[in-house]
């Protein structure tokens, strides 16, 4: 049921962080997932950083982490993909 839950939330986060870049019409749900996934870990490690949690179960703060997570994959993707996203 933990693995649901991750793929349902990984998905939510990677959604909302591509609705914030812009790139919702360019990459389907997999890819969403995938951001939120990937996202859920970078925002973590960012937050430690700063002293903060990361993602502490399944709750809004763990959704915000994860969005800003992935909002920094797609800024960073875009840096290295030399302007195709945009």
């Amino acid at each position: 049921m933990e693995f649901v839950l991750m793929i349902v939330f990984g998905a939510a986060a990677g959604w909302l962080a591509s609705l914030i870049m812009g790139t919702n019409a360019r990459q389907g749900m997999l890819m969403d997932i995938v951001l939120g996934i990937v996202g859920a870990v970078v925002g973590g490690f960012v937050l430690s950083y700063f002293g903060q949690p990361g993602v502490t179960g399944f709750n809004l703060y763990s959704l915000v982490v994860s969005t800003l997570g992935a909002v920094l994959l797609i800024a960073i993707g875009r840096m290295f993909s030399r302007g195709a996203y945009y």
